[in-house]
């Protein structure tokens, strides 16, 4: 059984084979990657990929995301990402590598009715200058690395309910929850009316254990580690 979800959810990847059939998955309303994402995958040529991508996905939105530190380099790639598609959306980091801000660049695109993906968000203080940068009248999306922030021993979901009140009056600017460690990740983004969660293949693979009988799920992971041992042929002798 798969709960059905308000929120969005957007696959978080770069293999053509998943987006493919991911794709034609009524639950899945966008999609995005990233560099590490793409090199992991073994993507060599990026424009290839991405144009690849843009002929499968054709109506629901993609991410991809700038890979120069240089801003000016910055906007001479997102203009093209945007070209290739409508609903392409270029990813574009808080900052780059040393620490300089993008919000400058974020609301000459924003203004040029570019659609932005703004990533690697992890402070309020993020969170208020991507809200000052970006036009009301273009689509945005502001990802903000839940579980990243987690990962320090801070609430991501006290944080984000910061950032929904910052950002409330902006319509056409979503807020994305990031850095998916867990399903239940879902419902907790879901609860606090987050707009988009993005979320690893791995990830979308358990959506079937909803409400799942506990005691059979127990038993499966018994099978799981005994059969794992069997095929193993671990012996004490």
């Amino acid at each position: 059984m798969v709960k059905k979800f308000k929120i969005k959810l957007f696959a978080d990847g770069a293999d053509l084979l998943s987006i493919k059939k991911l794709n034609k998955n009524n639950l899945i309303k966008g999609f995005t990657t990233n560099p590490s994402l793409m090199r992991k995958a073994g993507v060599n040529d990026y424009r290839k990929f991405a144009k690849s991508v843009l002929k499968i996905v054709k109506k629901k939105p993609v991410s991809f995301e700038v890979f120069s530190d240089d801003i000016n380099e910055m906007e001479e790639q997102a203009r093209e990402i945007s070209s290739w598609g409508n609903n392409s959306f270029v990813k574009i980091p808080i900052t780059n590598t040393k620490g300089l801000k993008t919000n400058n660049l974020i609301k000459k695109l924003s203004k040029a009715g570019i659609k932005c993906n703004i990533t690697a968000v992890l402070t309020i203080d993020q969170v208020k200058e991507v809200f000052s940068s970006v036009d009301k009248n273009t689509k945005t999306i502001l990802s903000i690395f839940s579980g990243r922030i987690a990962d320090t021993g801070r609430d991501p979901v006290k944080f984000f309910k910061e950032a929904i009140k910052i950002c409330k009056s902006k319509k056409k600017l979503d807020l994305l929850w990031a850095s998916t460690r867990e399903v239940y990740n879902l419902y907790e983004a879901e609860k606090i009316n987050a707009d988009i969660i993005t979320v690893p293949y791995s990830i979308l693979n358990k959506l079937n254990l909803y409400n799942m009988n506990l005691k059979k799920l127990s038993l499966e992971t018994v099978k799981t580690f005994y059969n794992d041992a069997k095929n193993a042929r671990y012996n004490l002798d």
